[in-house]
């Protein structure tokens, strides 16, 4: 097991300009435009409220794992295994069998509340990550056994939320510490180190980076924060050489976000901005649905194959799902 220092190279992630954030709206479906990009409004229809929940919905819980609140889980690639993260400071690790769900392996080594999980492409890798402030990598090895890899030191607070590159064996990592941090192996895949870290004065965030999602290619990250913004990093040249020196949700040309204000939020890019520099890009809010909860929206998560479902978890206890009303070939 190898420990890596969290000290950033000059390879850059270039961030186009920030989410316009809509300071106010009314009732329903609002929406909001730039007036030189899609000039079009989506809106949310509610299909189903999926309520039996007595309190905050985090995700969803298999009993007999862990002994104290699950906070992250996350399925591997081919479906047959499930990750979940606790407060207890294990990652549990559950096998699909004939309908039936089994704890198969549990993790240990965090020293506080292990917040998220993810998997990389292949599922060959599962990332952990806790309040300690370390991330875990782990090896996934034939029956079911798993041995940890490396442990990335770089953030100086809670580790939030980890996330793959949908094609790439690159970990992205949010902290309370106001960091997003990119990693990637040694070009003898030895060991892993932090490549960058994107918190630069005036250009990163400037709270807590709660989430992380890329779009399906992986050209763009998007971030989400406490700072109230969701900001867009353009990831193209630099993972390409990142790679050869060694997840809000998005998905077809739509980021949707929750927040705590009750709100879910639709952005999309312009494509058509003719006022954006060369390698620049710009958003619009393009659908606002007020009072999506009746409290914090603490998930959204789109559908994997219908690019018109959106499903939403709150603090009410419900899950909802939605569906996107409009013309989607104007952002695919």
């Amino acid at each position: 097991m190898e420990t890596s220092s969290g000290e950033p190279t000059s390879n850059g992630f270039v961030k186009p300009p920030d989410f316009r954030r809509e300071e106010s709206g009314r009732g329903g479906a609002a929406v909001e435009s730039n007036g030189h990009g899609l000039g079009m409004g989506l809106t949310l229809r509610l299909v189903q409220e999926l309520e039996g929940h007595s309190d905050r919905v985090w995700s969803a819980v298999l009993e007999g794992g862990h002994t104290r609140t699950i906070r992250s889980c996350g399925w591997s690639p081919d479906g047959k295994l499930l990750a979940t993260a606790s407060f207890d400071a294990t990652t549990a690790v559950w096998e699909v069998t004939g309908g039936e769900i089994e704890n198969v392996a549990t993790l240990e080594g965090h020293d506080n509340e292990v917040k998220s999980v993810a998997w990389n492409s292949s599922g060959t890798y599962l990332a952990t990550c806790s309040r300690d402030k370390h991330v875990w990598i782990w090896d996934v090895q034939p029956g079911n056994e798993f041995e940890c890899m490396s442990v990335l030191s770089g953030h100086t607070q809670d580790v939030k939320f980890v996330a793959w590159h949908p094609t790439k064996d690159i970990l992205v990592s949010a902290s309370y510490d106001n960091a997003i941090k990119v990693w990637a192996e040694d070009g003898d895949g030895d060991d892993w180190r932090c490549v960058q870290t994107l918190a630069e004065p005036g250009r990163g965030h400037c709270s807590t980076v709660w989430a992380l999602a890329f779009d399906k290619d992986g050209d763009r990250l998007v971030s989400c924060s406490d700072d109230l913004t969701l900001m867009v990093w353009d990831t193209s040249a630099d993972l390409a050489d990142l790679s050869g020196s060694g997840q809000a949700q998005w998905v077809n040309g739509l980021i949707a976000s929750g927040a705590a204000d009750d709100c879910i939020r639709i952005f999309a890019e312009n494509r058509e901005d003719s006022s954006a520099l060369p390698g620049e890009s710009s958003f619009s809010m393009v659908a606002k649905k007020v009072k999506a909860h009746s409290t914090d929206v603490n998930c959204v998560q789109w559908h994997p194959t219908d690019p018109r479902i959106l499903a939403s978890a709150g603090d009410d206890g419900t899950i909802k799902i939605w569906e996107v009303i409009g013309d989607l070939s104007l952002v695919g």
